[in-house]
């Protein structure tokens, strides 16, 4: 029998195994390229491919060494979280980059056990301002920086 000594990190390790696995097996179905000229399933391929062999190594890890039960299932934080990840793509598109950014750091915050406004607002307008730059300016995505109020 045998006996799992970690329960979180084997847990976490058979969710790693079950998301990388996951996206491998997705990516097989777009085109793979080679390492010179990669394809739009190369790289998650791999990634998920890593991701499935850390899992591997942390499970077997979690069977020979002691560690911490798996506490209570927190609830209010995944649907604050998962709730502010889905406003932000939907609103993004409506009220730009910005404001949509900003919105989803401070939501995200609340799912949090620690919450202080100057340190949230901070994060907000320098995360706005990275992903502005790189999303936007560096990549050319074609997201609003702000709202089309008028238009």
């Amino acid at each position: 029998m045998i006996k799992i000594r970690n329960p979180k990190d084997f847990w976490a390790g058979l969710i790693f195994i079950a998301i990388g696995a996951g996206a491998a097996i997705i990516a097989r179905d777009y085109p793979m390229g080679t390492i010179a000229r990669m394809g739009a399933g190369y790289f998650p391929f791999v990634l998920g491919t890593l991701l499935a062999l850390v899992g591997v190594i942390i499970t077997l890890m979690a069977l020979g060494a002691d560690g911490e039960p798996v506490g209570a299932f927190a609830l209010r934080p995944l649907f604050v979280i998962l709730g502010a990840v889905v406003v932000f793509g939907v609103i993004v598109k409506t009220l730009g980059m910005v404001i949509s950014l900003a919105l989803l750091v401070i939501g995200t915050a609340f799912g949090g056990h620690e919450f202080k406004l100057k340190e949230v607002l901070i994060l907000a307008v320098v995360m706005a301002a990275f992903c502005t730059l790189v999303f936007i300016k560096g990549l050319g995505l074609p997201f609003p920086v702000w709202p089309a109020f008028g238009q």
